[in-house]
């Protein structure tokens, strides 16, 4: 059996987009900005996919950069409890990885979203699925 659906569930374009925890551990978020610009991406918490009761979710201290172009290995990088990261203006911090556990959320949300300052490209990979399904039959990632 594939990934997809087995272990991952994922969802290109997610920037400024709800992704529901409820049938996931976790969400990653892979985030990407071209031309070495930097960007800085908030994360958000919310009681459902329509965002009611959002608010920052102060919870990311640990994440990993790159190129995103296959040329170098993952830098991780460490920062205090925040509900941003920013990326630095250079080639090395293009590509963001950070992860988000469904215990992190406050009671009563379980739904997240990150929203790029820039124009970052954002992709939504759910994991540690709580059902196994075919591809073709996951929930939708926002649902």
């Amino acid at each position: 059996m594939e990934a997809l659906g087995r272990t991952v569930n994922a969802q290109y374009l997610m920037d400024g987009r709800y992704v529901s925890l409820k049938d996931c551990q976790s969400v990653a978020f892979l985030c990407y900005l071209t031309g070495a610009a930097g960007d800085t991406y908030t994360l958000v918490e919310a009681q459902d996919a329509s965002g009611s009761g959002a608010q920052n979710l102060a919870t990311v201290t640990r994440y990993h950069t790159n190129t995103g172009n296959g040329s170098d290995a993952w830098t991780l990088r460490t920062q205090a409890a925040a509900a941003t990261v920013t990326t630095a203006a250079a080639a090395t911090q293009n590509c963001l990885w950070f992860e988000v556990d469904g215990a992190e959320l406050s009671d009563g949300f379980d739904y997240v979203k990150v929203t790029s300052t820039g124009a970052g490209i954002v992709i939504a990979v759910q994991h540690g699925l709580v059902g196994q399904r075919k591809p073709g039959n996951l929930t939708a990632i926002g649902v």
